[in-house]
C-alpha cells in the first residue's frame, strides 16, 4: 500500500504560480511512476504529468506543456508540480497517483490516489 498526501494548493491570480507537493508513504517511493491528475467542476478528472522512477521520463498533457514541470525527490519520498503562467480553467482540485514501474510514463494504470487538492486561479 502507498499513502498519498497533497498540500500546496490555494487560491492564485491568473498569471500567478503555484507549486503543489505530494508525500508519500508505505512501499519504496521510487518502484513507483508518479503523476498528477485534476477533476474541475462538472468535469471528469484528466491527466496531466507523470515522471519515472529516476525523473529520466515525463509526459505533459498537451493543455500544460511549457507552463508546469513535474519533479521528483526520492529521498524525501515527495513529487511536485510547479505550475507557472496560471490561467483560469486550471481550476481543479489536483490529485497525485502512483503507478508501479512495470508501466510506462504514458501508460494510466495508477493503483493509488491521494485526496486532492484545491487550486483555484482567479481572472
Amino acid at each position: 500500500q502507498v499513502q498519498l498526501v497533497e498540500s500546496g494548493g490555494g487560491l492564485v491570480q491568473a498569471g500567478g504560480s503555484l507549486r503543489l507537493s505530494c508525500a508519500a508513504s508505505g512501499r519504496p517511493f521510487s518502484s513507483y511512476i508518479m503523476g498528477w491528475f485534476r477533476q474541475a467542476p462538472g468535469k471528469e478528472r484528466e491527466f496531466v504529468a507523470a515522471i519515472s522512477w529516476s525523473g529520466g521520463s515525463r509526459n505533459y498533457a498537451d493543455s500544460v506543456k511549457g507552463r508546469f514541470t513535474i519533479s521528483r525527490d526520492n529521498a524525501k519520498n515527495t513529487v511536485y508540480l510547479q505550475m507557472n503562467s496560471l490561467k483560469p480553467e486550471d481550476t481543479a482540485v489536483y490529485s497525485c497517483a502512483a503507478m508501479s514501474s512495470l508501466y510506462g510514463v504514458f501508460s494510466f494504470n495508477y493503483q493509488y490516489w491521494g485526496q486532492g487538492t484545491q487550486v483555484t486561479v482567479s481572472s
